[in-house]
């Protein structure tokens, strides 16, 4: 078969386009088998409530449609998941602008307008993404330039302010105070095995840590991926497969997740979160969105960063930790 030159070269362009531009909709050339999300989290000042909003889109192999736009409550582990037409899915490929339906997410702030569920929760300081260059573009690393990742993952906001509410269920959420939280994933579907943490509530102001580790298909076999970033003080610190970073342990029970890690130039990087009982969230698999992956907005995770020689740059623990432990981990834990 020969590919014309133009189509060829529309491709690495609309490739390069997207990679370049991580939170925006990479999804617009495809009709089936890919989906894409983003994870919208609000914390009110007092940390009492706790909402994770998710829109989204997933197409199926078979051509199914679904837009949709899932809630998770974290003070009762309450989820919603509702549906839209694919025609009133509407996004921006350069920026974080999504449309479904009546509700609106961007840059600057959501608007939802969901059953039991409505109200404006703005941004008041800039996000705080994970900077994207041309060797680096975004979280993944130079995985981002990869086309054939099963799934591919942004961050978009370490860290922002908030200010509005939302009512749900008759009740008045203030978030005037609190915290923000933004990422996505796109691609085919979600890991087989994965574990993945985040907090921006440690005792330092600003601090936030997101940490994933995940079963990487790999051409004909598979490794164990992660990417760890620790922004604090207006640095980050990465600990990444593809920086050269080593899992020294790593070790899952029913009552918590112990990973530790050392990078290339030797901090030290040891995390604990505490497994505690959430929500059931629609996450997708490559023939349609299951319900299937517990979250929970109410873990806490202890992160500890020492230098080659022991020196604690920095050791607190998180709460109102988001937390996800799912599928095969057993084969996560041997590869």
């Amino acid at each position: 078969m020969i590919v014309p030159l133009g189509s060829l070269r529309s491709k690495v362009s609309g490739h390069v386009h997207n990679t370049m531009h991580p939170a925006g909709f990479h999804g617009a050339d495809k009709d089936r088998s890919f989906f894409e999300g983003w994870y919208v989290k609000l914390v009110s000042a007092d940390r009492s409530r706790r909402i994770a909003v998710i829109p989204g889109i997933f197409l199926g192999p078979n051509g199914e449609e679904d837009a949709f736009v899932q809630v998770l409550d974290g003070a009762t582990g309450d989820s919603w998941y509702h549906q839209y037409p694919r025609s009133e899915f509407i996004t921006s490929d350069t920026k974080f602008d999504v449309r479904v339906g009546p509700n609106h997410f961007t840059e600057t702030g959501v608007t939802l307008d969901l059953p039991g569920l409505t109200g404006t929760v703005r941004y008041t300081s800039a996000l705080e993404p994970w900077p994207v260059t041309r060797t680096s573009p975004g979280i993944m690393g130079w995985y981002a330039w990869v086309p054939t990742m099963e799934c591919y993952h942004g961050l978009l906001s370490f860290d922002h302010d908030l200010d509005g509410s939302l009512e749900l269920g008759g009740e008045t959420l203030d978030f005037s105070g609190g915290r923000g939280y933004i990422e996505k994933d796109w691609g085919q579907a979600f890991p087989s095995g994965y574990v993945w943490m985040q907090s921006n509530h440690f005792q330092t102001p600003g601090t936030s840590l997101s940490a994933s580790v995940a079963i990487i298909p790999w051409r004909r076999s598979a490794f164990r991926g992660f990417i760890v970033g620790l922004w604090h003080e207006g640095k980050l610190h990465k600990f990444a497969t593809y920086t050269g970073a080593k899992t020294r342990r790593f070790e899952i029970d029913d009552d918590e997740v112990r990973w530790s890690m050392t990078s290339r130039s030797g901090l030290h990087l040891a995390l604990t979160a505490d497994r505690v009982v959430g929500g059931l969230l629609h996450a997708p698999i490559r023939t349609e969105m299951h319900r299937r992956v517990e979250e929970t907005l109410d873990a806490t995770i202890r992160a500890r960063l020492t230098t080659a020689k022991g020196a604690v740059i920095f050791d607190e623990v998180g709460d109102c930790a988001g937390l996800e432990v799912h599928g095969d981990l057993d084969a996560l834990l041997a590869t």
